[in-house]
């Protein structure tokens, strides 16, 4: 079944492309003949040769046919390359199109368990080995029926017997590749499944150097990728032992071909059954023949290649995502942005302990909801339940009264612009990843960055909006990475809004305009912080303290305060250390403050 699967991926292009493939094979063919014609024309000149009746001009008339046909072999294989070789590329485009389509699809519990170098193995070197396998296997297949008989029907032509004791190490070149073949596929499993892990562990070197250098790691992960790298030297070894020992034996048995014909051909041509041309001419189609020959474990080397890295491939495009639409998921192209929970419990997968427990609350549409508690204490966790990046594993997310599993995927998630805990850049610029969130207009994205205090930031780089931010946004402070994923989120007209943490990464003066600015789109959206801050969340109507998963404390700020909590006592210290900063003790409602890096 997973063999007809995998298979199945790629015959769709053979069908779309039927009849450029069809062109393409029809050229080989051409280009097959007249290669067999290139050894009839020189056993005219060696018997013209060596029967002294041949005069300059028909040496001269039989090297202008060798161009001729050379010329033609030249044209004709430069149609079935742009054909044949051409199909494998747009096979190699459309299958990785596909495998990147998928991907985006998949959940993120997916992306928890699945190294980043898997996938960039799948989408480089499985599509490679895939491409070369459609492509070349086209060719040589074609080259071994159509080359190879037509190269045994000219042999048989000059000598039957001769070519039948030329055809004994036949059998043994087909039973040697069906006997390889197995070996072959199982060691190119492994030594993809070990480039995979190359790739990962060289990608998060690259992607943490700066981590690696301020610990003087270098020698370390040296080592690392050494002892990673000798292990992907050792199963390629183990696949060299195969192939190592496989061609040679192909070429051995080509070659006994060859010393049959200089043996028996070299007796008839004393003997004078055959012309010394006849012989020049067989030993010509034994080398045309050499090729098919060889082609049979070439083909069958990169049929095992491109079979192992499709069915890799088809492994990830038959894994379902977890969270997709229902069978009876509605349209929502607009949401007023009511949100309700109703006994919510969710679980990470592999862990035993619930991250969320017994989570219910109300929040109206243009209302505000502050979720505060310490690290671990699963409010993140909460903010990604709305959303759907995580399926409740009981109880209900609501949004306007439908369960958001019953929601249309893409309408839910239009009507959530999510600024997420740990900001991510795209390394474009600084306009691109400002406008990644969806169109908008100049006036709009200024809007947003003016709100999320980055202009003036912005406006005293060099090249401003087009100032290029680096892999993750490297030339940016943590503060200003922040903002550029606030200002992102603010872009986006959707009625509601979930900010994770959004100005931890900032001073309290920043801190500060930033959320003046989000309080006055308090009751145009429906808006849910979370911050370790509380000065973040007390203009909120309702305010959730969180522990372990479960909702400790509710009310708003003046009632939270009002008792001797969590919320209360970090409340005053956090007004303890405000309080040591002048900027802090300015009314937030009327600071001023210079925007920072």
């Amino acid at each position: 079944m997973a063999r007809r699967a995998s298979i199945h991926l790629i015959t769709p292009f053979f069908k779309t492309h039927r009849w450029r493939i069809a062109i393409g094979i029809v050229c080989l063919i051409i280009v097959d003949v007249l290669q067999l014609l290139i050894p009839r024309v020189i056993k005219w000149a060696v018997d013209g040769l060596t029967g002294f009746s041949v005069e300059p001009a028909d040496l001269l008339t039989f090297a202008g046919y060798i161009v001729v046909i050379a010329l033609l072999i030249g044209v004709f294989r430069y149609i079935w390359r742009r054909c044949l070789i051409g199909t494998s590329r747009i096979i190699e485009e459309g299958l990785r199109n596909r495998l990147f389509e998928h991907i985006q699809t998949l959940s993120p519990t997916y992306f928890d368990r699945v190294t980043s170098g898997d996938l960039m193995a799948h989408a480089t070197n499985d599509i490679n080995h895939v491409r070369m396998a459609t492509g070349m296997v086209m060719v040589a297949l074609t080259d071994g029926i159509v080359l190879g008989l037509s190269a045994i029907a000219f042999m048989a032509y000059i000598n039957v017997t001769l070519t039948l004791f030329v055809l004994i190490p036949m059998p043994f070149i087909i039973f040697g590749t069906r006997l390889f073949s197995r070996r072959m596929h199982h060691a190119y499993q492994s030594v993809q499944a070990t480039f995979a892990d190359m790739t990962e562990a060289v990608r998060e070197r690259f992607a943490c150097i700066r981590i690696i250098k301020a610990y003087t790691g270098e020698q370390a992960s040296r080592d690392e990728i050494s002892s990673i790298s000798r292990k992907y030297i050792s199963e390629n070894l183990k696949l060299v032992r195969v192939t190592g020992f496989f061609f040679p034996m192909m070429l051995f048995f080509s070659s006994l071909s060859m010393v049959i014909v200089l043996y028996l051909g070299g007796r008839l041509t004393i003997d004078l059954d055959i012309t010394p041309g006849d012989f020049v001419a067989f030993i010509s189609y034994i080398g045309l023949l050499t090729w098919p020959m060889m082609a049979m474990g070439w083909v069958t080397n990169l049929i095992q290649r491109g079979k192992a890295s499709l069915d890799r491939i088809d492994k990830i495009l038959q894994t379902p995502s977890d969270i997709q639409d229902a069978p009876d998921s509605i349209p929502l192209p607009g949401a007023d942005g009511q949100i309700r929970l109703e006994d919510v419990y969710f679980t990470y997968p592999g862990s035993k302990r619930p991250a969320i427990e017994d989570i219910s609350f109300t929040l109206n549409a243009g209302g505000t909801l502050g979720i505060v508690g310490p690290p671990g204490s699963g409010k993140t966790t909460l903010l990604r339940l709305i959303p759907r990046l995580y399926d409740v594993a009981t109880g209900r997310v609501l949004l306007d009264g439908n369960d958001v599993r019953r929601i249309r995927l893409s309408d839910l998630r239009s009507q959530i612009a999510y600024v997420p805990q740990e900001p991510f850049l795209f390394s474009g610029s600084v306009r691109d990843n400002l406008l990644a969130g969806g169109p908008s207009s100049g006036e709009g994205m200024m809007a947003a960055a003016e709100n999320a205090a980055l202009r003036r930031t912005v406006e005293d780089f060099p090249n401003q909006w087009d100032t290029i931010v680096g892999e993750k946004g490297v030339i940016l402070s943590g503060g200003q990475k922040q903002r550029v994923a606030l200002a992102r989120a603010l872009i986006q007209p959707a009625p509601i809004l979930i900010l994770d943490d959004p100005i931890s990464q900032v001073d309290v003066a920043t801190g500060a305009t930033i959320m003046n600015a989000i309080q006055k789109k308090v009751g145009t959206r429906t808006i849910i912080i979370v911050s370790h801050r509380i000065s973040a969340v007390r203009f909120a109507d309702t305010i959730l303290v969180m522990d372990q998963g479960r909702i400790k404390e509710t009310g708003s700020h003046e009632e939270l305060i009002a008792f001797d909590n969590f919320y209360n006592r970090t409340f005053r210290l956090q007004q303890i250390e405000e309080e040591a900063c002048p900027e802090a003790s300015v009314p937030e409602t009327t600071r001023t403050v210079p925007v920072r890096g």
